[in-house]
């Protein structure tokens, strides 16, 4: 057999075999050689890849070749894109869109987080060593915060240890997905604003390069206003984005203006996007070597040697927001001590100890304000740390006691080097012999070898404060060296780390740490340069990562030295080199500058950059360091210096002293410097605030301009100027020869501070002279500023008397705040130990509240004078309220005229004298004459004119400001006083018309000369003052109020005072607490005559609420000149239409917090005028006046107190608490019995099912409608399983019918209103509902034909007569046996409605001027008369005790008439307690029934309105009340529907209804997830029935509010005085409804408690502000209140079976870990249960891990017992509970098992199995495992 011969095709596939099989061999070797997931080289064969270069503008290149020597073949060997141009700061080589990562699998573990893994596209690599695998982790914080990382997917990397970032915790509430895009395919993310989805960090501008040694990322942002990053000189604060490139690596070197990398290590900033506000900023997370590429795209490109990407963005509406966000993370700035805002002295090498005296020496002499002074590295032996030169400063042991005794400060330095020689004469150095004992400095790369370098002592070690071994020596030596040399506080320097050499004195190895292959642009470009080798070990790594960390990690040990030696007290730190979280703990100077004109400038603009670092306590060299500085310049400096937060005048050896007093005694430079140092230390206390608030909110200190006011592009560049928090603008002047500057002037009032004079300019640029010793210093209007008397020390300014500098704004208010300490103590925040006040002022009251009062001055301070600038007029009277506080009363004191200064040029009020003792609150009051507002109209009717205002008697001058009046009355216009009698109980007045005013401004309604006056002293809190003719029976008001039959005649006891004014006649009720006049009606204008009566009064304040009803679009009133008319009358609501009901009640909150309540008892049409001044006109055309007031003083109080006067709100059938429907336009009967079955179905919770007048025959009354005759059928089907019916009643009934018994027996009993028997003996006939018999009614003709031809004629029951009342019960008693059985009653109609005006055919008989009167209220349709939709006003009605009374005075009693007789019937009729719910209502009404809104309109402005609307009725007296869910009128919406449905599910009487000819819009008449929507949030509902019933019971039996303003609960947070968007359940569920289409979140107010979000158990952390809070379109936000504990139940379809479960408990526990509830049961619907003890009432407590039940009464039947079940505990801790024991009331302990949820903290401990009857007290106790 021969040889085979191979093919050469054969030859050729083995050879390729063979050269596989060597390449796989390679590949496999370097695989398990080499790094797992690092490219090593990347190198690709020519032409392998093919870069795809993009079509972008110039300014979207991303730069692929940062480093020098870019050439076309370096650049595409990169795989990127070569097009070189004619600039040469644009990228010629530029990144490819086919380079970078892809995404390979992503998740979301949770709504909150997105994990990516990433895989490295096949690109040639920049610098090599490439990662392969990356995974991207992304978590959206908070609201405000998101972080993302990207990192090596296999091999850990160096991230930055930060001691605050890892213990901030995380809160989300927002869905990361509303934030963050991932782009897969390269991967990018972009960042987006979740409200507008605008892009704000866009990273797919370019690839992302992630290598061992290079990491980069580019990111497109929105806007060039870019602010920060750090540290360097920026000639601009605002960043040039043309290409400028910013290196970031702590370094040693003089900032000198150019683009070199300084001191500090900051890799954050901020932008603002544009002028809404709206800001963001981010933050890397890197302390690696890095430079940052702005580019004018505008575009970031990061490139960092090392470590990860961990980024961090933080959102905000405006650019504090964004600073406070990122202080939030990495830690909010200590308070330094007082005594460091104080003025510094420092230089280098005074040469000795007696020249430092003599510097201290003259500056005392010149009396320069100056608190401290420095010893630079002089001090020290031979500049050896923890030394002293024994010759040159021998005495510097006592220096600080020296200083001391003149109340000054010594602060010493100390650098980190240690020097490794001996002392002098060959003593052992100490300090560095027990740091080589302990081996605590910075190594070489072998981890044992200190490294050595050179600093100013010579050759030196470094400590390595990252090893607790080196901070423990670090602190001793501190320790040792302060018990030999007693100093203040420390000065740290030289901690970058600096050195001498480069590296070592031995050099740097040649290693990838020392020499990476990319060198970011840093000065000298390597980066040993003045410091250590990069491959130098500490213990947090390789200098190489933690370089920039030394200063930091200093700072921290420093931090530790300092407590240990000061302890209690809170010293001072100074820093050169930071990091992000310094501030925390330190200050900061800007470094060795210089002593020219650019420095001035460029230290404005670092420490507004270090503002936003975190570091508020910052300022520059003052006079420059190096350098000899003129006396000009020194001068602008140390008038600029002055208002450094950190203020130190430094210089360097060498040069000219430049301490203010070296100028000379009587230089201007002293002079400049006393004046502006003496101010700086009259603010002292306002400055001290604003770092207050940097370390509790994170706000600025030294504040950019463009912060206050971002809305104005003329600030974003103004960087000269800045500014002490909001209110204190510094201009000064920066340049040589100048004394005339170009400033800017904000959108603002502003005040020169030393002249208070007032700017006529704002919001623009305008020459200002500040001659050689001013600079520029304005208050901005809006600020109370608080002062001190300066003195030459902050030791002794602290003990001088206060002040308050307030300048007012365009609304003539301004407010402030002060925060007071010892000034030196530590942790005085924390620990409560200060006084804390909230400035406000408003219509010229000064409110000094004290928020805290921690803190007991030693001095005894008081505020001593009090400076009011922009204030035209002198005070007619100015006085001082001392508010009280504990149990005593405060008292008022009016100023002698001796302590009032006004400047009327200048328009500045000065208070002087006034002793207010510091830690109390006070009330200040200038009472202004401001004409205008003093205005009363004198003719409020339309078409005013000089002639007609003159005939009345009045004055006439027209004005420019809008709706002020110009016909208006004389001052003295109204009644004299001609008699008074005053006695223990109250005061009888008689008065007169002035004389003088004789003319009678309606001749129609003659006035009445004499009147008589008296005034009820009730109770402690209650009064009464009525006003009467006492020579005519005019009519009075027929409803019944509880009044005492004893006056309280103690004066002592009365919340009260009252005093009668003269002339004009008036009557002033004074709070006696607090001196605030409520009331005062002691101005122009009162009228009395016969149908016209009209009194003003002036208010304590312009926060009112109430009078209704009618539609309000806020819950507070506008003051500003509005009217609102009152007359009950079927009437939709809408925008100042008068509807339904009358309530002449309102609620008034005065500046104090403190809240009174006042009801005209008055039933005639009428109205109510606001004006601003602020003052209330009540004008009415008939009775009398009578007032009743109640004095609160809490708004909650208030209610209770008026409830008591008018009646407790009636208690409802539990069953009505449930889900109810109704709909007029039901076809039959069928539709509702499909519609039950169908909410059967579909397990909505359900009780109560309607009928409208459609099951009615035509509209009849007590009469079925042949389509409905199957109704009563389906009625009982519904009741047996647990249902309710209600039906609709109306008044009227028809008189057209032959054969209808309800009005046969009602005409037999003469029930029916009828005319004055002298005019007409007949039925006032009108026209309703009902259709005349045998008509088909034609619906297409209009409506008033088809009342005209179609509706029957109708009688209205007169239900003030007992007879109607007793007829009324019959035909329902018939209607219940006969026809058809319900559960309650819905009155309608009951105004009185009529679709004709005042009667068939439109006849009024009698005075015409009843239907028309002389003056005519602003009512809906005035024109057409008072008689218009309703009776004619002078039908005659007969009271029950037979006086005959016309409709014209109780037109407006019609519904509450209406309502006692109709719940008298439904309770003897079905023997249960049931429900009525009225249309109409008046004072009172709400004793038997509740109300719905009425007849509203499918619309999104409804939502709200409708919570304006119960709190309304809360107000008055009405608990059970709400709208008609979905609206009644015209086709509702989806989305807005189910918004209804959830808000409407926390209405107390939660009815959807609509009306025929729209569809459907019940839960199943929608969709699947509409009805599971419904379902999800009734399931709610129900769940809390318990918990809503107590407080049904509790507005029962206390008058207590259901549906609560914020403001009842935190009165005392003003900001809640303007909520109602949010509403309350009584004191602890706060609902948060979505009321705007399309919103997936909401805005809300979370109070200054803790709060629970009820769908997660957790604690939101929230309080005292706005949040923004997720709302997809299935959830209501929810928040329960920490403190409280509600019973709940488990919901079932109907309440009849919910009521049958367990009661649950939900125990919500308070910060202090406490919480109380109650719980109210009975059976649900018997009559009177309270009232016959037949009810459960326990209360709860909750305290140190335990639960107790007391029973405070029980009258339960053992049919209605309820058994305990699961409680629920939030706030349980995250220590898991182990145990639970339920004791019994025998003390038998039952165990049970708790299920604890560390995350959520929600303890469950399910007591159902024990079968624990709650009549029964218990105690259920738990213990953790620890």
């Amino acid at each position: 057999m021969g040889l085979k011969r191979w093919s050469r095709l054969e030859l050729i596939l083995i050879g390729l075999f063979l050269l596989m099989t060597v390449a796989a061999i390679t590949m496999i070797i370097v695989f398990v050689t080499e790094e797992p997931g690092v490219i090593k080289d990347a190198e690709f064969p020519s032409g392998a890849f093919v870069p795809k270069c993009p079509s972008i503008s110039l300014d979207q290149r991303i730069d692929c070749f940062p480093d020098a020597g870019a050439s076309k073949m370096k650049c595409e060997q990169r795989g990127c894109c070569w097009s070189p141009l004619d600039e040469r700061n644009v990228p010629w080589c530029f990144f490819s869109t086919n380079q970078g990562y892809t995404v390979e699998h992503l998740e979301h573990p949770n709504p909150f987080v997105i994990n990516v893994q990433l895989k490295r596209m096949a690109a040639p690599s920049l610098f090599g060593a490439d990662i392969e695998q990356l995974t991207f982790h992304a978590e959206m914080q908070t609201k405000n915060r998101l972080r993302f990382k990207i990192f090596d997917a296999k091999n850990r990397r160096f991230e930055v240890p930060h001691v605050h970032i890892r213990t901030v915790s995380s809160n989300p509430s927002s869905p990361i997905t509303n934030t963050l895009d991932i782009a897969h395919n390269p991967f990018g993310l972009t960042v987006r604003r979740k409200e507008n989805r605008r892009a704000l960090f866009d990273t797919t501008i370019g690839p992302l390069v992630f290598a061992d040694q290079y990491l980069q990322l580019s990111a497109k942002l929105p806007s060039h206003n870019i602010f920060g990053l750090g540290e360097h000189v920026h000639t601009r604060y605002r960043h040039d984005t043309n290409w400028r490139t910013w290196p970031i690596f702590t370094r040693d070197t003089q900032p000198n203006g150019r683009a070199n990398n300084l001191y500090g290590h900051h890799p954050f900033f901020l932008c603002l996007e544009d002028e809404s506000g709206k800001s963001f900023g981010v933050f890397l997370l890197n302390s690696n070597a890095m430079e940052v590429t702005l580019q004018p795209a505008p575009a970031v490109t990061y490139r960092t040697i090392g470590g990860i990407f961990d980024f961090y963005i933080f959102f905000g509406d405006t650019p504090e927001q964004v600073v406070q966000e990122y202080l939030e993370l990495i830690g909010r700035p200590v308070i330094p001590p007082y005594w460091s805002m104080g003025f510094q002295l420092s230089r280098w090498n005074y040469g000795n100890l007696s020249e430092v005296k003599r510097v201290v020496e003259r500056n005392r002499a010149v009396g320069l304000p100056y608190d401290i002074q420095y010893t630079d590295i002089d001090y020290m032996e031979h500049m050896k740390d923890f030394t002293y030169d024994p010759v040159r400063f021998k005495e510097l042991p006592e220096f600080a006691e020296y200083l001391h005794e003149k109340g000054q400060k010594y602060i010493l330095i100390l650098d980190p080097a240690i020097a490794t020689s001996r002392r002098v004469g060959g003593a052992p150095y100490e300090s560095y012999d027990r740091g080589m004992e302990k081996n605590v400095w910075v190594t070489k790369s072998d981890g044992r070898t200190p490294i050595v370098g050179r600093v100013w002592p010579g050759e030196t070690v470094f400590p390595d404060f990252t090893s607790e071994t080196c901070i423990d020596w670090w602190v001793d030596e501190y320790e040792r060296f302060y018990r030999e040399i007693k100093h203040d506080a420390l000065w740290i320097d030289m901690n970058e780390v600096s050195n001498f050499l480069k590296g070592s004195t031995t050099g740097c190895e040649d290693n990838k740490l020392n020499y990476p292959p990319y060198t970011p642009k840093i000065l000298n470009e390597l980066l040993y340069s003045m410091t250590l080798c990069m491959d130098a070990k500490q213990e947090w790594g390789d200098n190489y990562d933690v370089h920039s960390l030394y200063g930091y990690s200093m700072v921290l040990a420093t931090e530790k030295a300092l407590q240990h030696v000061f302890g209690p007290n809170r010293t001072m730190m100074l820093t050169r080199s930071s990091f992000p979280g310094v501030g925390k703990y330190s200050g900061h100077w800007l470094g060795d500058n210089t002593a020219t004109w650019n420095d001035i400038k460029w230290a404005i603009h670092g420490m507004l950059e270090f503002g936003l670092f975190g570091i508020p306590y910052i300022g520059a060299d003052i006079c420059g360091f190096f350098g000899d500085s003129s006396e000009e310049l020194c001068r602008r400096w140390m008038q600029v210096g002055a208002f450094y937060p950190f203020s130190r005048n430094h210089n360097a050896m060498n040069f000219k002293p430049q301490d203010p007093a070296a100028f000379g005694a009587d230089s201007v430079l002293v002079k400049t410097s006393k004046h502006y140092l003496r101010i700086r230390y009259t603010l002292l206390p306002y400055l001290y605030t604003l770092f207050y608030k940097a370390h509790t909110t994170g706000e600025t200190v030294v504040r950019p301009v463009l912060h206050e006011f971002y809305s104005d592009r003329a600030t974003w560049d103004v960087d000269l100027q800045f500014l002490w928090g909001k209110h204190l603008l510094i201009t000064p002047v920066l340049d040589p020869g100048v004394d005339t500057i170009r400033v800017y002037i904000p959108d603002a009032v502003w005040y020169d501070y030393e002249t208070m004079e007032r700017l006529t300019d704002r919001r623009k640029h305008v020459d200002m002279y500040l001659p050689a010793d001013k600079l520029g210093l304005h208050i901005r209007g809006g600020a109370v500023l608080p002062t001190q008397r300066p003195e030459v020390t902050t030791t002794h300014s602290r003990s001088n008397p206060m002040g308050l500098v307030i300048a007012l704004d365009d609304n003539n208010q301004a407010a402030g705040e002060l925060f007071w300490d010892d000034g030196d103590s530590r942790d005085t925040v924390n620990n409560g130990n200060y006084i804390h006040y909230k400035f406000s002022v408003i219509y010229g009251v000064l409110t000094m509240q004290v928020t805290k009062a921690g803190y007991k001055d030693p001095n005894n301070l008081k505020f001593e004078n009090i400076t009011v600038l922009g204030v035209p007029h002198p005070p007619t009277s100015v006085s001082v309220t001392h508010v009280n506080t504990g149990s005593h009363l405060g008292a008022t004191t009016v100023l002698p005229n001796t302590n009032i200064y006004h400047d009327g040029a200048k328009e500045v009020l000065f208070l002087h004298g006034l002793s207010l003792t510091l830690g109390e609150t006070y009330l200040v009051r200038w009472d202004m004459e401001d004409e205008e507002l003093q205005r009363f109209n004198c003719h409020p009717e339309e078409n005013a004119d000089e002639a007609k205002c003159k005939s009345r008697g009045c004055i006439w001058k027209p004005s420019s400001t809008e709706r002020v009046p110009w016909c208006f009355y004389p001052k003295d216009y109204g009644y004299v006083v001609t008699a008074a009698t005053e006695t223990d109980s109250g005061i009888m007045v008689d008065i007169t018309r002035n004389v003088k005013h004789r003319i009678s401004a309606r001749p129609d309604s003659p006035d009445i000369n004499n009147l008589r006056v008296e005034i009820r002293y009730h109770t402690s809190d209650l009064l009464q003052f009525k006003i009467w003719d006492p020579t005519s029976d005019r009519f009075e008001v027929p409803v019944p109020l509880s009044t005492p039959d004893a006056p309280e005649t103690d004066e002592n006891k009365r919340l009260y005072k009252v005093l009668i004014s003269n002339k004009p006649f008036g009557i002033q009720v004074i709070r006696r607490s607090t001196g605030t006049k409520i009331w005062d009606s002691s101005v122009p204008g009162f009228t009395f005559s016969d149908m016209f009566i009209q009194v003003s009064t002036r208010l304590p304040s312009k926060f009112i609420y109430g009078f209704g009803e009618t539609e309000h679009p806020t819950f507070k009133h506008d003051l500003n000149y509005h009217t609102w008319g009152m007359f009950s009358k079927d009437q939709p609501p809408g925008y100042k239409m008068n509807c339904y009901g009358v309530h002449p009640f309102y609620m008034g909150l005065e500046d104090t917090a403190d809240a009174h309540g006042v009801l005209l008892l008055n039933s005639n049409a009428m109205d109510v005028t606001f004006q601003p001044t602020p003052a209330l006109t009540f004008r009415t055309v008939g009775g009398i006046l009578d007032f009743y007031m109640v004095l609160g003083p809490t708004p909650e109080m208030v209610v209770q107190e008026y409830t008591a006067l008018i009646g407790r709100p009636v208690l409802p059938a539990y069953w009505s608490l449930g889900f109810q429907l109704c709909r007029y336009g039901y076809a039959n009967d069928s539709e509702i019995k499909s519609l039950y079955k169908d909410m059967r179905a579909a397990g909505i919770p359900y009780d109560v099912q309607y009928a409208d007048i459609d099951y009615m025959e035509r509209q009849l009354d007590f009469v079925l409608d042949s389509e409905f005759a199957g109704l009563p059928a389906v009625v009982d089907s519904m009741r047996n399983e647990g249902m309710r019916f209600i039906f609709i009643l109306d008044p009227a009934i028809s008189g057209n019918e032959t054969r209808y018994p309800a009005f046969e027996r009602g005409q037999a009993a003469d029930v029916f209103i009828k005319w004055p028997k002298h005019l007409k003996d007949d039925i006032v006939w009108g026209k309703v509902w009902p259709d005349l018999p045998n008509v088909d009614v034609d619906e297409n003709l209009d409506w008033d034909t088809q009342v005209e031809i179609y509706r029957a004629y109708t009688a209205f029951p007169d239900f003030f007569r007992t007879q109607t009342a007793t007829w009324w019960q019959k035909e329902i008693l018939d209607f219940y046996n006969n026809i058809m059985k319900f559960d309650g009653l819905w009155i309608d109609m009951n105004e009185p409605a009529s679709f004709v005006h005042g009667t068939v055919g439109g006849k009024c008989l009698g005075d015409p001027l009843l239907e028309n009167p002389p003056y005519m209220p602003p009512l809906e349709s005035k024109h057409l008369g008072l008689n218009h939709k309703t009776l004619c006003m002078n039908s005659e009605q007969i009271l029950n005790n037979g006086r005959k009374v016309r409709h014209y005075d109780v037109h407006n009693l019609y519904g509450w008439s209406h309502t006692k007789p109709s719940f008298d019937a439904l309770l003897s009729v079905t023997g249960k307690r049931g429900v009525v719910v009225t249309r109409s209502t008046y004072p009172s009404s709400g004793k038997w029934a509740g109300h719905w809104l009425g007849d509203n309109f499918s619309r999104w402005d409804q939502l709200v309105k409708s919570i304006i609307g119960m709190m309304e009725f809360s107000l008055f007296g009405i608990s059970y009340t709400g709208a008609d869910i979905c609206g009644f009128f015209e086709k509702a919406d989806y989305e807005m529907c189910l918004r209804w449905m959830q808000l409407g599910a926390f209405y107390p009487y939660s009815r959807n209804h609509n009306s025929k000819g729209n569809p459907r819009q019940d839960p199943v008449s929608w969709d699947d997830s509409f009805a599971a929507a419904s379902q999800k949030v009734l399931n709610i509902r129900y769940t809390l029935l318990p918990y809503l019933y107590t407080l049904m019971f509790e507005a029962h039996t206390k008058g207590s509010t259901v549906i609560r303003p914020l403001l009842h609960e935190f009165v005392k947070d003003k900001a809640t005085w303007d909520i109602y968007r949010q509403f309350l359940w009584g004191p602890a569920l706060l609902i948060t409804p979505a009321l705007d289409q399309g919103v997936r979140e909401v805005e809300g107010y979370l109070p200054n408690a803790r709060w629970y979000d009820y769908h997660t158990a957790k604690d939101v952390g929230v309080r005292g502000e706005m949040i923004s809070l997720p709302t997809p379109l299935s959830h209501i936000n929810l928040h329960v209140r920490g403190g409280y504990i509600l019973p709940q139940q488990k919901p079932e379809n109907t309440t009849y079976y919910s009521r049958k479960n367990p009661l649950g408990l939900l125990v919500a526990l308070s910060d202090s870990g406490t919480a109380q509830g109650s719980f109210f049961w009975d059976d649900g619907e018997g009559i009177d249960t309270v009232g016959r003890n037949e009810y459960l009432l326990t209360s709860f407590s909750a305290e140190s891990n335990k639960l107790t039940s007391q029973v405070v009464h029980n009258g339960l039947t053992a049919a209605d017992h309820v058994i305990l079940g699961e409680v629920k505990v939030w706030g349980a801790g995250n220590i898991r509970v182990t145990e639970a024991t339920l004791i019994d009331p025998e003390g038998k302990p039952h165990q049970l098992t708790p299920q604890h949820d560390l995350e959520t903290q929600e303890l469950i401990i399910d007591a159902t199995s024990k079968a624990f009857s709650l009549h029964l007290p218990f105690t259920i106790s738990w213990r953790t495992a620890f």
